[in-house]
């Protein structure tokens, strides 16, 4: 249970070339620059704000994780085109209180109901900046295009991501520093701000376009906080560790159905398959080993083949007790009706051995 996946309760995208558009119920989140579009001289930019429950963090962080986390924003990317050699991008703390609202992206009449450009709430509600700025805030705009755009906090530990041409272009931010001044109340939970460092650059070579699921997204891959920490205990008894190889691994105390408010712990079961010839009572293959300190888990896709929790020899290590090796597993990060497999990972007499024996599992509605 080391891995926590918390989903926003809202997000929404503002975009300089429609400043009262509101697209809260898109299924795109968009960090963009675009040169010349629509017969507009000025470049445009568009950034996206995303929110999640302060409560659920705090319940999270006083009742399930113990001791230090870490915590990442991700973000799984839609489309991706016209890219610079590098691309970084930059996630603050907004400091203003926003309204998602119900639009889509080009709704025809405009939808208005919420944050845009310029309104962080509504058409004709408050202006994101009126007059100077609050301490310790920031925007970034264009004297060329409507002011707005957001504000944020540029001293409260804000993340980035740089990326090349042929890099993973998911976004995966390090904000452990936010979460914990929210945790603190230092500044409020107004969510988060994404967006490109370098924008409003008039020039049609540079205009980088990002578009990333949302929260409306009818895909598998909404974004989320991943909530990372170490949860292994070792407590080994008499039990030995296997050191030799060839190695039989089982997984045991696995169901194969679970609804995504489950918790299991799984047992992994190892022992050498050739064992060394012994005079005994009882069977040898009654006696089970634990895996060496440095053996984890991932869990796959079946379907996509893609990494959902992927290997860590911090935060999904596993841990023994007297019985053998285990690890808990949260099913909350999980699409229900999806079949999914675990990976075991260790490292025998030397060789790093990944274990992957049809050790299936499913999430359903419940």
């Amino acid at each position: 249970m080391a891995v926590y996946k918390l989903f926003p309760t809202q997000d929404t995208t503002l975009y300089s070339m429609y400043p009262e558009m509101n697209t809260g119920l898109d299924e795109i989140l968009e960090a963009s620059l675009e040169v010349g579009a629509l017969g507009t001289p000025a470049p445009q930019a568009s950034r996206f704000l995303i929110q999640f429950s302060t409560d659920e963090m705090n319940d999270l962080i006083d009742n399930t994780i113990s001791g230090s986390f870490v915590t990442n924003l991700r973000c799984f990317v839609a489309n991706v085109s016209a890219l610079n050699i590098d691309t970084t991008i930059d996630v603050f703390p907004v400091s203003q209180s926003w309204n998602m609202g119900t639009g889509k992206f080009l709704n025809s009449p405009q939808t208005q109901n919420g944050a845009s450009w310029i309104w962080k709430d509504y058409q004709g509600s408050e202006y994101w900046i009126s007059g100077s700025l609050n301490t310790n805030t920031t925007a970034s705009y264009s004297s060329s295009v409507d002011t707005g755009g957001g504000t944020w906090y540029a001293t409260s530990g804000s993340g980035s991501q740089t990326f090349g041409y042929y890099d993973d272009k998911d976004l995966n931010i390090n904000i452990t520093t936010i979460i914990n001044k929210w945790y603190s109340s230092s500044i409020p939970n107004d969510g988060l701000i994404v967006k490109q460092r370098n924008e409003f650059v008039d020039d049609e070579n540079l205009q980088p376009k990002l578009k990333y699921f949302s929260i409306d997204t009818h895909t598998i891959y909404p974004p989320y906080l991943e909530f990372k920490w170490d949860d292994s205990i070792i407590v080994t008894g008499s039990l030995s560790s296997i050191t030799e190889n060839p190695a039989v691994i089982s997984l045991g105390h696995n169901p194969g159905i679970f609804t995504s408010q489950s918790i299991n712990k799984f047992r992994v079961n190892a022992r050498p398959e050739y064992p060394a010839r012994t005079f005994s009572t009882s069977s040898y293959f009654t006696t089970n080993y634990y895996l060496p300190e440095s053996s984890s888990y991932a869990v796959k896709d079946l379907d996509t083949n893609e990494f959902v929790i992927d290997f860590d020899d911090t935060y999904t290590k596993l841990s023994m007790d007297v019985s053998g090796s285990y690890f808990s597993l949260n099913m909350n990060g999980m699409q229900a009706e999806r079949y999914y497999k675990i990976l075991i990972k260790t490292s025998i007499d030397g060789n790093v051995m990944i274990f992957d024996d049809n050790y299936y599992f499913k999430i359903i509605n419940g």
